[in-house]
């Protein structure tokens, strides 16, 4: 066993709690990683509210990124001592993971999202009692994760490790939608609502890719001001513009080829489609609640315009992660410039400042 100090989410809605637990040494096909750094992601603060059903009291943190402390048996990619970032866990045996596709794992809710091992097992306890772990495989709200060989991902030793955690979802998210779903050509158009770190990765993505016209779309300026350093070749403020998809059509007549939805919304979505040119695509990745019905308007889809929705990114973090640091070291994904770090002590205080907007991408740090 290991103790570790964790964030606890004991009831939703309140404040997580930093106590000490034990973390069971890793067993086969498990790491023990002694964490580093975790980013906070939207879908932490959902769960935590009570948004996301969780068995508690539970961990949470899916954006971990450290250093292995040891292995399991018959772990071939990862050794003590690695520099790695942890991703969500997929089964690697089904047809869709054999695919490339282990975003769609059949197996992706009980390895994300019940709190334990698939056997049923806990990988913490406290006093004796069950602590519901393997939150994406991870729960890496705390000074070490359990996770599987299979979402840890070996990263250079030589990049800050602290902050590279959210390469293995919301930037992921961002980055994989755009260059793995809407696939955009040089010099096409995109339109990109929400600005927060997903949105912001999906600027990033596709000024990496030569897009033409780079719609940005959110309500708080200074996100706007960073989304035209990221790349963004046009801004849009809806509170301050009367028509949005006449805005759009002066930047991208008669529409643009593609969208990333990232906020979730019933208006940002229909509207998401309505500007697109025929045939274009949208994906949306705002998470709205797990039942949340929106209404698109057929004759748009008519035609020749899709909506889809896309779980982080659709990518292979084994290689999608590598492929964003090698954008990284070429200077097209300053992901860094998202980025504000807080000590882990300070977890409810970071969770407060994503809430209230003042934060994109807030990091929480250990000594």
């Amino acid at each position: 066993m290991t103790t570790a100090t964790v964030a606890l989410l004991k009831e939703p809605g309140e404040d997580l709690v930093l106590e000490d637990v034990q973390i069971d040494q890793p067993g086969e096909g498990e790491v023990l990683v002694r964490i580093k750094g975790v980013g906070i992601c939207h879908t932490d603060i959902t769960a935590a509210q009570g948004m996301v059903p969780l068995p508690l009291p539970s961990v949470l943190g899916h954006e971990g990124s450290g250093v292995i402390e040891a292995v399991g048996e018959g772990v071939t990619n990862v050794a003590p001592g690695d520099h790695v970032v942890l991703s969500f866990d997929h089964c690697g045996d089904c047809q869709l993971c054999q695919a490339g596709r282990p975003a769609y794992c059949e197996l992706f809710a009980p390895l994300n999202y019940f709190g334990t091992r698939m056997d049923g097992t806990a990988t913490m306890s406290q006093h004796g009692e069950e602590v519901h772990g393997s939150f994406f495989g991870q729960s890496s709200f705390g000074t070490y994760a359990l996770a599987s060989a299979r979402n840890t991902v070996k990263v250079p030793s030589d990049l800050p490790i602290e902050i590279l955690g959210p390469l293995g979802c919301g930037l992921q998210t961002g980055a994989g939608t755009v260059m793995n779903v809407l696939e955009p050509r040089p010099g096409d158009s995109i339109a990109i609502f929400g600005m927060g770190g997903v949105g912001l990765s999906g600027v990033m993505a596709a000024k990496a890719l030569d897009c033409g016209v780079i719609i940005a779309i959110d309500l708080n300026d200074d996100r706007l001001e960073l989304a035209t350093e990221l790349g963004a070749t046009h801004t849009i403020n809806p509170s301050r513009t009367k028509d949005v998809e006449w805005a759009v059509q002066e930047a991208a007549a008669p529409g643009v080829h593609c969208c990333l939805e990232a906020v979730g919304a019933q208006a940002t979505i229909a509207l998401s489609v309505k500007i697109l040119r025929s045939p274009g695509i949208t994906a949306t990745v705002g998470f709205g609640g797990l039942e949340h019905e929106v209404t698109i308007d057929q004759g748009h889809l008519l035609l020749g315009r899709t909506l889809t929705g896309v779980i982080e990114g659709d990518a292979d973090p084994q290689t999608f992660i590598p492929q964003m640091i090698e954008l990284h070291e070429q200077g097209k994904f300053p992901f860094e410039k998202l980025i504000k770090t807080f000590p882990f002590a300070q977890i409810n205080e970071a969770i407060a400042a994503s809430e209230a907007g003042e934060v994109v991408k807030p990091v929480l740090v250990f000594d």
